[in-house]
């Protein structure tokens, strides 16, 4: 029987408004894409999430690589504040699933910056049970250790819990740990999927 459901966060509970934040920087629509692109990426965002070295090295390393967009490369990395956008219809399903007796929790690669910042004023905080966070240990998906440590830490059942994420290598890793995944399309797709769950559907994994 379900008695677990895991999310990743951006992509999933929260959407990104990086584009239009790049573009009321200033940016034309295709310097906000390149620069994304050149971002988003490259191996260093990844560092960000590892949390092995200080934010200001990434960005001073990010800054040496498109050093025409030094200014805007801090300003991007350090003010997330402006990147997230909530999904509060999807807020108001994992409360209703927290009512239900569900047991939920995060796991999510971000950095620690950028995941206090999108998640300080989120509802849906104060329905979860518990977060992995890859800040938090150094480790992220798809690596199959920040999946067992999920699993280990809270002594959930796998057989007992499906995860939600917006990757699909991130999926099929916890596949292979023996989670049933679901590959979050659009929102749209996501609270079809919450609704199965509510409507009593989706009862075993």
């Amino acid at each position: 029987m379900l008695k677990n459901i895991i999310f990743d966060v951006g992509g999933v509970l929260l959407d990104y408004r990086w584009k239009e934040m790049l573009r009321d920087y200033g940016l034309s629509e295709e310097e906000a894409l390149y620069l994304g692109g050149q971002l988003f990426e490259d191996p260093l965002w990844a560092k960000l999430d590892l949390a092995n070295v200080p934010d200001e090295e990434i960005v001073r390393e990010f800054q040496h690589k498109v050093p025409k967009y030094k200014d805007v490369i801090e300003w991007f990395i350090t003010h997330g504040e402006f990147m997230h956008v909530a999904r509060p219809q999807v807020w108001e399903r994992v409360h209703r699933l927290k009512e239900m007796g569900y047991h939920l929790y995060l796991l999510s690669n971000y950095s620690e910056n950028l995941f206090t910042k999108h998640t300080k004023d989120a509802s849906f905080m104060e329905d979860i049970d518990g977060k992995v966070v890859s800040y938090m240990i150094h480790q992220t998906k798809p690596s199959k250790e920040i999946y067992a440590y999920l699993l280990n830490k809270y002594e959930l059942n796998p057989k007992e819990s499906i995860f939600f994420d917006d990757r699909r290598e991130n999926t099929e890793a916890a596949e292979k740990m023996g989670i049933k995944s679901y590959t979050v399309t659009s929102e749209k797709y996501l609270l079809e999927q919450l609704d199965e769950i509510l409507s009593g559907k989706e009862s075993q994994c």
